[in-house]
């Protein structure tokens, strides 16, 4: 607890053993550790007033000219549903105005160009120096965490060099809930690195409790031919859910978006069952979701699709994002589809190829209406 105007408040614990401190009550110290200086720095600092405040400044004053450039760029609403709005500017404008009122936001989806000096096209360059970009991404976090409600869900989608000081700087606040581990496939080799294969994919709470939490469960892996299970679970069968397995913290089954059909700019852009599977673990139907980059407005239109309310914002083309809204029947199938793959046992697919190779369903407890829906189908087809 901390007490905040002669009022206590709880910033939630993990397991109720560990406190967390209210970002209001931190020291000067405590701001510039979590700046990422280093501790010989921050200790030779307080060893000096003088220095001590002219750093503090300088973190100040740095920041001040951060807010100063993204005001120069003029923010407009240019698309509007019944469900959300998509603006026309820099997120730290955006995050910066009282468009989006303190304590509001449901849940944030945040994918920042991770300064692998990308052109984005216009206005958005991604060359930034390390310490360049790092104060950068502690602004908009820190924007972000003024906006967001308590018990409201914040994930970051980013590559690990970067992850580790967004996770470090947002321990100061927020509860990590899980890291993620998303599968990347088909990703360039680094010299003298170890392969690369996955993203991360930080998930924080604000307060501790989340006010949704509802992962989906998810089938089991099954051969692509024959529909029978790849892993053996012995005398277990007859004890597993009918609705599928515990969702893990590594998910290998997102498929990247690489066919011209689905891919709506030319940069790289996220498959929207990610999306759905964020929405559907933090959101509920009527919640606000907000996304700070919105590439190819991804997060939005999953948004739409299940209804969630949102708020959008792009500092380049907005343009693929309200096509993709206006021509958006492939996402509706997408995402229907992976909808019937959720908590389920067994996909209607793997079903039918077990009944097609003969395979039984065995001790597994599986929907009856759904085996019955399988073998009407098949039927038809015979």
């Amino acid at each position: 607890m901390s007490r905040i105007d002669g009022k206590e408040k709880n910033w939630g614990s993990r397991s109720g053993k560990s406190k967390i401190k209210d970002p209001n009550t931190f020291s000067l110290l405590d701001k510039l550790k979590f700046q990422g200086l280093s501790d010989d720095l921050i200790e030779f600092a307080a060893s000096d007033p003088v220095v001590f405040s002219q750093l503090a400044q300088e973190i100040i004053a740095s920041k001040s000219n951060l807010l100063i450039k993204s005001q120069s760029t003029k923010l407009k609403e240019v698309f509007n549903t019944q469900l959300g709005k998509l603006y026309n500017g820099d997120c730290i404008n955006l995050l910066s105005s009282d468009l989006i009122e303190n304590n509001s936001l449901d849940c944030i989806f945040a994918d920042p160009p991770f300064n692998l000096s990308k052109d984005y096209g216009n206005r958005v360059g991604d060359q930034f120096t390390d310490e360049e970009y790092l104060e950068w991404t502690r602004l908009w976090l820190d924007l972000c965490i003024k906006k967001l409600k308590n018990g409201g869900s914040f994930f970051i989608y980013n590559i690990p060099k970067w992850s580790t000081y967004i996770a470090h700087y947002l321990n100061q606040s927020l509860v990590l809930k899980n890291w993620i581990a998303v599968d990347l496939t088909l990703s360039m080799p680094i010299p003298n690195r170890l392969y690369p294969s996955h993203y991360s994919l930080l998930y924080f709470v604000k307060g501790g409790k989340p006010n949704h939490f509802s992962p989906p469960r998810v089938p089991l892996k099954t051969c692509v031919r024959c529909g029978k299970e790849q892993n053996d679970y012995g005398g277990y069968k007859n004890k597993m859910n009918p609705e599928g397995l515990n969702l893990r913290d590594v998910w290998i089954d997102i498929p990247p978006v690489r066919h011209i059909k689905y891919k709506n700019r030319d940069a790289n852009e996220l498959s929207i069952k990610l999306l759905e599977r964020v929405l559907d673990i933090a959101t509920q139907e009527g919640d606000l979701v907000f996304d700070p980059f919105g590439g190819g407005g991804t997060t939005y239109v999953a948004a739409e699709i299940t209804g969630r309310r949102w708020i959008g914002v792009e500092l380049g083309d907005t343009k693929p994002i309200i096509d993709r809204f206006k021509n958006n029947e492939d996402d509706l199938k997408l995402i229907e589809k992976y909808h019937r793959e959720i908590n389920t046992l067994f996909t209607d697919a793997a079903l039918a190829k077990r009944f097609k190779h003969n395979i039984p369903v065995g001790p597994y407890r599986v929907n009856e209406e759904q085996l019955k829906r399988i073998d009407s189908n098949l039927n038809l087809l015979h």
